[in-house]
């Protein structure tokens, strides 16, 4: 879940260069006050997105359940459509297919814009999903940007045309892109008129103003603007079915712009068009090295971008992005220069790299750092799977097999599921990467309640780690047991074999799958068998904690409350020292567990809180969802019927996002349903009622806070 926000909904900041577009701002407002679906359309470039934030923004708090952001430039295919809506909207993929079937059921109700931006090229299945959604959500309301309407019945359209060139707005936009006062009378005014006041030219233009002078700019303009379109190298792709004549002049310009860019620019500016998310110094030169782009000409060349706006200057977080326009024309010089390939080879290898290592870094200080990075470059991490499917399925094995925990962990199970699913059917390699891949899959199926499925991936799973670490080499050469090293396995002191990390993890599996069907005893002995068998400590690898952790949920299982308890906090000891978070998280929720189990809800509500936010700082909503019920619980316990009332309706707007019923292991089930009547028999039925129903129906991140908040002591 994302970080707490004073409204429901989630929109980007908005851009402090939106200049002028009062009439239009009125228009597509008035659009969505009597429309349920209005697409403001035009040529790239011409503001649409801007446009459309300003009046989602405006438009949000006429809307209980907010204004909703989705950004699909970052799709190739409309495969991961539907996901991507879901994300957005903060339905939390668990699901064990998200379909537009769930996505409906969770719009149903709600009363919601939904902001579909940059839908030219999906215009056909965005077309037939906004069809099905406003069938089945009639609070909906949906609004579009895109370079030619979805054509579909009762859209409104909206036509953007470029701001009025000799009018003030245009000037005012230059003005701001140049950090200028520049006068109305002379060259920047003629600047204007000649870019027909389209605010994409304009900013590429103010960039050069910045780096020549208005005058200089002028006369380049004049020479360029002036040219037949042949001798303008207009490579700019466009595949919308008009693109009206006098709208070649943004073609032109950026043209002009890369013209005016260096040798070296304009082949990291082709290089750069790979990536479909942020990227930074490290991964543009990790990528686009090579040739005369080497680590010392490579850093010159992209402050020269960033100077001349084709790319974007870094944002809070760090990261520097094209817009999309710019990116297209760039892809179309890198596929002349012959090496759209290669380079897209580069982008796959650099993001696997990056995958391994926050794979490796899961276990230790830098967990939170390098699941946050994987978060952070989602969008290229699935372009370089959907690649290596097409081009190395082994490789592709290994980089969903990295991340697809990280995945599930932040709530995107369908695509993990998607990858590993499909990595596994296309490599035929055996090993770590497979047993691995086998473990994050069984995973991903307990989380979506699929425990049948994930029995049978976890068999598998356990005969592919018993391969990788026990099996002698291949008779073909080389050994199919993959990084067995790493994995721990054969005793190399002459004793017999011993499990290995991924033994532990394939235990580990099986005994969630236990857990998660009420048989606590068989979690025990199996995680205990492998665990008595390991050499090591027992936080000296992440399998290791994870075994250890489901063996601190089987005795609590079974009742052994004071020794759950009392490994509970030496193993909690453990992860502070490691700096790790999410075993820890896990924990909090056993020891609050284990608290209500004792009789002590107020150490329950400590450890419940603490659970709260941990997964909050992981973006778990699946987790919040788990903390909130255990908290709910155990302020019922404890006597507070309107705060357990309170919590307990937030924690069923969670689990709405997460698309599936409440749940939960067995033992808490039971003290839920327990102390929820005790509750409402504290309060009254009435008085639970309307708490519950204000905290589901209010913003889940402001009920959120409000359990965060413990009461103060008198």
């Amino acid at each position: 879940m994302r970080e707490t926000a004073p409204v429901r909904g989630h929109l980007p900041d908005e851009n402090p260069g939106f200049v002028g577009r009062r009439t239009e701002l009125e228009g597509v407002s008035a659009a969505l006050a009597d429309h349920r679906l209005v697409t403001v359309t035009g040529v790239g470039g011409v503001g649409k997105t801007r446009l459309a934030l300003r009046a989602a923004h405006r438009a949000a708090d006429g809307h209980p359940d907010g204004a909703w952001w989705t950004d699909l430039s970052q799709l190739d295919g409309d495969r991961l459509l539907v996901p991507l809506v879901a994300d957005s909207v903060d339905l939390a993929d668990h699901t064990p297919g998200m379909s537009t079937t769930g996505l409906c059921r969770r719009l149903a109700d709600a009363r919601l814009l939904l902001v579909l931006d940059s839908c030219e090229h999906l215009a056909e299945p965005c077309a037939r999903l906004v069809t099905e959604l406003l069938a089945a959500a009639p609070g909906l309301t949906v609004l579009a940007t895109s370079r030619r309407p979805l054509g579909v019945r009762g859209e409104r359209v909206v036509a953007l045309d470029p701001l009025p060139p000799a009018g003030p707005d245009a000037l005012e936009l230059l003005r701001r892109a140049a950090g200028e006062d520049l006068p109305a009378a002379g060259p920047a005014g003629e600047i204007c008129v000649r870019l027909e006041g389209i605010p994409l030219a304009l900013e590429l233009a103010a960039a050069q103003i910045r780096l020549q002078g208005a005058e200089a700019v002028r006369d380049q303009l004049g020479t360029r603007l002036d040219a037949p379109p042949g001798a303008r190298f207009d490579l700019l792709a466009h595949t919308e079915r008009v693109w009206p004549s006098r709208h070649q002049t943004l073609r032109a310009a950026i043209g002009w712009s890369h013209e005016l860019s260096t040798p070296l620019e304009r082949l990291l500016w082709a290089r750069l068009s790979v990536f479909r998310g942020p990227f930074d110094l490290a991964s543009a030169t990790a990528v686009c090295a090579g040739g005369p782009l080497d680590r010392t000409t490579l850093p010159g060349a992209l402050d020269g971008l960033v100077r001349s706006s084709v790319v974007r200057p870094p944002d809070a977080a760090g990261g520097l992005r094209m817009l999309d326009t710019l990116r297209a024309y760039g892809a179309t010089w890198l596929d002349r220069t012959g090496e759209t390939a290669t380079v897209a080879e580069r982008h796959a290898a650099h993001f696997l790299g990056l995958a391994r290592r926050a794979e490796t870094a899961w276990h230790g200080a830098r967990q939170l750092r390098w699941y946050r990075t994987v978060d952070a470059h989602h969008t290229d991490l699935r372009t370089a799977l959907d690649r290596l499917l097409r081009t190395d399925p082994d490789a592709a094995l290994d980089l969903v097999g990295s991340v697809a925990f990280a995945w599930s962990c932040r709530g995107r199970l369908h695509e993990a599921r998607d990858g590993l699913e499909r990595a596994l059917l296309l490599s035929g390699s055996r090993g770590r990467a497979r047993a691995r891949a086998l473990w994050a899959l069984g995973v991903t199926l307990v989380l979506q309640g699929e425990s049948g499925a994930a029995q049978e991936v976890s068999e598998r799973c356990a005969r592919e780690a018993r391969y990788t670490e026990h099996v002698e080499p291949s008779p073909h050469g080389g050994d199919p047991r993959g990084d067995r090293d790493r994995s721990g396995g054969r005793d190399r002191s002459g004793g017999r074999d011993r499990p290995g990390d991924l033994t532990l993890d394939a235990a580990a599996l099986a005994g969630l799958i236990a857990l998660t069907t009420g048989r606590p005893m068989a979690a025990h002995v199996v995680v205990g068998h492998v665990l008595d068998a390991a050499r090591g400590g027992p936080a000296d690898s992440a399998a290791r904690l994870r075994c250890r952790l489901v063996r601190v949920f089987a005795l609590t299982g079974l009742g052994r409350l004071a020794e759950a308890r009392e490994r509970a906090l030496r193993l909690r000891a453990r992860c502070e020292e490691l700096d790790e978070h999410w075993v820890r998280t896990a924990l909090e929720y056993q020891l609050a567990l284990t608290g209500l189990l004792e009789g002590d809800p107020a150490a329950a509500a400590d450890h419940a809180r603490a659970m709260l936010e941990g997964t909050r700082g992981l973006g778990a909503s699946l987790g919040v969802a788990l903390g909130l019920d255990v908290l709910a619980t155990a302020l019922a316990a404890a006597g507070d019927g309107e705060r357990a009332a309170d919590v307990s309706g937030t924690g069923e707007a969670y689990w709405r996002s997460t698309g599936q019923p409440r749940r939960g292991l067995p033992g808490l089930r039971a003290l839920s349903e327990k102390y929820a009547d005790t509750a409402r028999a504290t309060i009254g039925d009435p008085a639970y009622e309307e708490i519950f129903v204000r905290a589901l129906t209010g913003p889940p991140q402001a009920g959120l806070d409000r359990a965060l908040r413990a009461p103060r002591q008198d």
